[in-house]
């Protein structure tokens, strides 16, 4: 005898939007189950009722066999008095109590929606915006919750009979799929001018022969506008750079195929999940010299940002074009990615010589999410589209709902509550008017959607920020965070450990507790608090800002000691302002010190000739990187004294080192090579002083230095070979990209301690 047993079920996690209900309906039918099941604010309801051991197979198969975009974080079960209800039903969905359930990202096209698209008997053949439960647009669309269509962007598109009858076949895999739509009843695709005339009946293939002519589409895809031109073509390339104001900043490429990236650049088997994946990112990849892309794309780039499509409308283009596209965001420089068709139109149309447009809004902007590989580990750069919202699960509760509000540059937000930290899309830099108001509008819609009301708001101690303004005028308990704090507690929380650590923050700028620039930082760190206790020497920065802009300024700051610095390149580039910029140096005047590991980088770049002035974050940076020889060098010395508050590292005779071999005639890849290495040791010698003392033996590396993969490499080798454990970034960008996480995480950490 196998007795009959009902249940209610509550399932949590990302279970809307993905055919979790559908899924559920199947389940039952196949296992003889009856009940019913329905989306509500939290997630997904249940009551289940059959033989038990029919019953035992639906619970566990509710977790292991969830559909593909699913992710099931928590059942809760509870026993009911059978009713002998027959059959199985999806309810209705339910907007009332508390809002817990999670929204799935935005997630490529799956094999199922291509092989229609690409099929002429399909009454979907070459429809740009063809979807099922197991793709399509997600988040970028989502108004409200419960995920239902009415709760959508799709809520202006009523399902033609056609589609409606697959909505509500449970057989069907557009089952219950919210966006599911045809040419009949959906959206659809136009190409335009920049006054919104029409320039053709075939939108797609018109826009191919716009880009083989070397014309600017502007291309909207799910989170927003892209600017499009043939990769090939230099002169389209050139003249996108001057209209969209982007100097040097390389611009990424969606090609065809995956045959088509191993021709452009080198792919292992990582780089292939990852690319071919749901998330669909930008991958950064060492290009092949004989890759087919202009030089005007990556201008002097080792690298190539490179992505598949993501969408039926990519998909079709890039299948028509035939090779490489630039894709890169429709913006002007520093500039938030236009997503409103209208604005579209205003701010592109002086950039953009066609629109290759649709009518289904965009609820949320997000741009195209950039990874890199490094030791079969994908470590985000960007993360956004196709990562976002998807929350980054904690080791431990979070007593209280927060709000961080992250960075100046590369901002994201962040709310927390229970053991969820919910990032958002990527907004950009806040000194942008309107970044400032997407940076806004995030907290609101992030708020609504997981009805998460902070009792703390977060910050970094930056007094004119605009994120730490924001803060101030909330009403709300404040916590501010040191910038170089929130670094490395991001990396410990990754890790799953509270500390302590030694954490190694190495970045551009961070506000520091004595009020000088920090950057080049060793922490003694928990999740709650930290002791400052090493650094690289600091030196000025001549003009301040200005030094940001133009490295060479900060050689002429690093080479003050040095014998005859006049008589090196970098001084005679200069000219006068060399001379002018000394007597800066001198007066002291307008000279704020830092121990920035990001300025470091500036100097040695522009005294081995790589960059004098950049036009882009981290320029100098990177281009000195790809200057370096890749295999193993010796590396300069640079001693570490302890000052009596702290442990200093000698950037400043790193700097010398590489004066001296230059002098000697050294090749400039040899030297920037051994500059790398030398500072890998001297950061290993530092930590090695620091467990002496303390006994911590674990290292938490991170800051946008550390996105440098040459110095990553050496320094967690000289680390692990000196018997420390080291944890680096893998699920949120070790730039500021990350530092609304770590706030947050810093924030509950202190609340627990309070506890």
């Amino acid at each position: 005898m196998n007795p009959i047993r009902r249940v209610g079920v509550r399932v949590e996690g990302v279970v809307q939007g993905v055919g979790f209900r559908p899924f559920v309906h199947g389940l039952a039918e196949r296992l003889g189950v009856s009940g019913h099941v329905s989306n509500d604010a939290a997630g997904v309801v249940i009551e289940a009722e059959g033989p038990r051991e029919a019953v035992a197979g639906f619970l566990k198969a509710l977790r292991t066999d969830a559909p593909p975009l699913a992710a099931v974080e928590g059942v809760s079960v509870v026993d009911l008095s059978p009713r002998d209800e027959p059959g199985f039903r999806i309810l209705d969905s339910d907007a009332s109590g508390p809002r817990r359930t999670l929204i799935s990202a935005d997630s490529a096209t799956c094999e199922a929606c291509l092989a229609e698209l690409f099929d002429p008997r399909d009454r979907r053949y070459r429809y740009p915006f063809v979807n099922c439960t197991d793709c399509g647009p997600r988040y970028t669309i989502v108004r409200d919750v419960p995920y239902d269509r009415p709760n959508t962007t799709m809520a202006g598109f009523p399902m033609c009979e056609a589609c409606a009858r697959e909505y509500h076949d449970p057989t069907d895999r557009r089952f219950h799929a919210q966006p599911v739509c045809c040419p009949d009843c959906g959206p659809r695709l136009r190409i335009v001018d920049g006054r919104g005339r029409p320039l053709g009946q075939d939108p797609i293939a018109r826009a191919a022969e716009l880009l083989r002519a070397g014309m600017i589409v502007a291309v909207k895809g799910l989170g927003g506008y892209h600017l499009a031109v043939d990769a090939g073509h230099s002169r389209a390339a050139a003249v996108l750079r001057a209209r969209k104001r982007r100097e040097d900043k390389p611009f990424a490429v969606m090609v065809p195929t995956l045959d088509e990236v191993r021709r452009l650049c080198h792919v292992d088997e990582t780089a292939e999940r990852v690319l071919t994946g749901r998330r669909r990112p930008i991958v950064l990849l060492d290009r092949r010299d004989d890759g087919a892309v202009s030089d005007a794309v990556a201008p002097g780039e080792r690298r190539l940002g490179v992505m598949l499509p993501y969408t039926p409308l990519h998909h079709l283009l890039t299948r028509e074009f035939g090779t490489p596209l630039v894709l890169t965001s429709g913006n002007v420089s520093d500039e938030p990615i236009t997503f409103a068709d209208d604005d579209a139109l205003s701010r592109l149309s002086g950039i953009a010589d066609a629109f290759l447009v649709h009518d289904r809004p965009i609820q949320v902007r997000a741009d195209d999410s950039v990874v890199s590989v490094w030791r079969d580990k994908v470590v985000p750069v960007r993360r956004s589209r196709g990562y976002a919202p998807e929350p980054v699960t904690c080791a431990h509760e979070f007593p209280r709902p927060v709000l961080a509000c992250g960075a100046e540059l590369k901002n994201t937000v962040c709310l927390a509550s229970g053991r969820r930290a919910v990032l958002s899309q990527h907004i950009g830099d806040l000194k942008n008017p309107e970044t400032l108001r997407t940076f806004t509008e995030t907290i609101e819609h992030l708020s609504r959607l997981f009805g998460i009301e902070p009792a703390v708001v977060a910050h970094d101690l930056h007094p004119d920020y605009a994120s730490t303004r924001y803060a101030e005028d909330t009403d709300l308990e404040l916590v501010g965070v040191q910038h170089h704090h929130a670094h490395v507690a991001a990396c410990l929380a990754e890790g799953g450990t509270d500390g302590p650590a030694i954490g190694v923050a190495f970045d551009g700028t961070g506000y520091g507790l004595d009020g000088t620039v920090w950057g080049g930082e060793f922490l003694l760190a928990t999740c709650a608090g930290f002791d400052r206790v090493g650094h690289l020497a600091t030196v000025p920065m001549p003009g301040g800002e200005a030094a940001v802009r133009q490295p060479w300024r900060m050689a002429a700051a690093y080479l003050r000691s040095v014998a005859d610095a006049d008589e090196l390149a970098v001084a005679r580039r200069q000219g006068s302002d060399w001379e002018r910029v000394r007597r800066l140096l001198d007066s002291k005047v307008a000279t704020p010190v830092t121990s920035s590991a990001g300025r470091l980088f500036d100097a040695v770049a522009a005294i081995l000739g790589v960059r004098d002035v950049v036009t882009y974050e981290g320029q100098a940076a990177i281009e000195l990187e790809q200057r370096a020889e890749r295999h193993h060098t010796d590396g300069y010395p640079a001693d570490v004294v302890d000052d009596g508050s702290a442990l200093v590292v000698d950037g400043p005779g790193l700097v010398h080192a590489v004066v001296d071999d230059l002098r000697r005639g050294t090749d400039a890849g040899l030297v920037a090579s051994r500059f790398h290495t030398g500072l890998a040791r001297a950061i290993e010698r530092t930590c090695s002083e620091i467990a002496d003392r303390t006994g911590v033996r674990l290292v938490a590396l991170s800051g946008g230095v550390f996105a440098n993969r040459l110095l990553l490499d050496r320094t967690v080798d000289v680390l692990e070979a000196a018997g420390f454990t080291v944890l680096t970034h893998s699920r949120v960008p070790c730039n500021d990209g990350g530092i609304s996480f770590g706030q947050a995480v810093v924030a509950g950490a202190r609340d627990r301690a309070r506890s």
